[in-house]
């Protein structure tokens, strides 16, 4: 999996989200340490909402502002996106009211919205040959898996050390470095073409190949799934470490760390999956090992709320939680590239960065403010909703051209 970066373009690339996620992931940590520490054990229902407020900027700006940079350099996109979130990483820390934290999470995912799409086209472009291409997609969800360990436990170490305000510097500098490794990887020239769309007709071309493809509109099910499964770990996590089990500031980094670790083991071992059985039977299969994950996790809230107790359980939902989404999250990509073409694959990527993150539009409330009425009764909403997903998953499994074996009988490329 690794050869892929003797490519010094990918390599500086990889190097960059690495740094990158590392911030973001100390940035996870510290706001969910602000937001109980402004809003006590409402802090489920601030997170619920921040995350709610990220969605908004992911699904109602991405779209745009993809249409807006189409034909920009890439680099320039990029790093300018990553200079707005240095601006707001270096400001968290001054956050005194909830109000605040709800406007600069909305700018921060503005800017990762514009920076996440972008990135992901690169990738195609800079390693063309498919095998290639599917290790980078492994070896990028490995970088996420080991940042949801890493960072979680780097976090718990500096928190033995410093407040955790100072986290957000971490991020800051993840940024900063970030920033330079893009300036200096030489990025492929964008290939000439004589596309004179304006911006209003290249708005919703990435929706229209998604409705085309029946391959796409089998991913946009799995969406929902993950979203439900994510929503759980992510909103509710410091809620049952500090408020249900009374545990301290290094418990909720490990508790974030075990669902990492369940995506990263799964991650190393894509490739070959995927060779041997499909990209769209993995990612069945990933899709209802969630809702077993989720049927477990909702056993555990009941017990949790009802003695106190279980955040070793909790720590084993969290891993088969996140082996499930990697599952499904790891492979998917390859669907975006087989649906698009070099001149539509921006759009098409952020029409999918937009949908699937339209589904943790639902899911986040769900969690947070359900959460904050009771924890078994959001893990009971999130486990029905994943149900539902998993189903219609199925169903378009059958309908969406796809072999026995699980792979793409046929993709259209879709139109520009």
């Amino acid at each position: 999996m690794i050869d892929v970066l003797r490519n010094g373009t990918y390599r500086a690339l990889f190097l960059a989200q690495v740094i990158a996620l590392i911030g973001t992931g100390l940035l996870t940590v510290a706001l969910g340490l602000l937001a109980f520490d402004i809003a006590g054990d409402d802090a489920g229902s601030v997170l619920g909402t921040a995350l709610t407020i990220k969605m908004v900027a992911y699904v109602g700006v991405a779209p745009l502002v993809a249409a807006l940079v189409d034909r920009l350099p890439k680099k320039a996109v990029l790093v300018t996106a990553d200079a707005v979130r240095l601006a707001v990483a270096l400001v968290l820390p001054f956050v005194g009211d909830i109000w605040q934290i709800y406007v600069l999470v909305f700018v921060l995912q503005s800017a990762s919205a514009t920076f996440t799409p972008a990135f992901q086209t690169l990738i195609p472009s800079v390693l063309p040959d498919r095998d290639d291409y599917t290790k980078a997609l492994a070896l990028s969800r490995l970088a996420y898996d080991l940042d949801a360990i890493l960072s979680p436990l780097l976090a718990a170490v500096l928190l033995t050390l410093i407040n955790y305000n100072n986290l957000f510097l971490g991020t800051a500098v993840g940024f900063v470095i970030s920033s330079a490794l893009v300036l200096v990887a030489r990025l492929p020239r964008r290939v000439a073409e004589e596309d004179t769309s304006t911006f209003w007709q290249r708005l919703p071309t990435g929706l229209r190949v998604f409705a085309q493809t029946p391959s796409l509109r089998f991913l946009m099910t799995t969406n929902v799934v993950v979203a439900a499964s994510t929503a759980t770990v992510l909103v509710n996590s410091v809620v049952y470490t500090k408020g249900v089990f009374g545990l301290d500031d290094n418990a909720l980094a490990l508790t974030l760390g075990a669902y990492g670790l369940g995506s990263l083991l799964v991650a190393l071992n894509i490739p070959r999956l995927v060779e041997r059985v499909g990209v769209a039977r993995t990612m069945l299969t990933g899709v209802w090992l969630l809702v077993v994950a989720l049927t477990f996790a909702m056993a555990v809230a009941i017990y949790a709320v009802a003695t106190g107790e279980g955040w070793g359980a909790l720590l084993l939902a969290w891993f088969v939680l996140g082996s499930g989404t990697s599952l499904v999250n790891t492979p998917s990509s390859r669907l975006l590239a087989e649906a698009s073409t070099p001149q539509n694959r921006n759009l098409v990527y952020t029409a999918q960065f937009a949908l699937s993150h339209g589904c943790f539009l639902v899911t986040y409330p769900i969690a947070g403010w359900l959460g904050a009425a009771g924890l078994p009764l959001a893990a009971a909403a999130l486990l029905t909703l994943g149900t539902v997903g998993a189903i219609f998953s199925t169903r378009r499994y059958r309908g969406a051209g796809i072999s026995a074996q699980g792979r793409l009988v046929s993709t259209p490329a879709g139109s520009k």
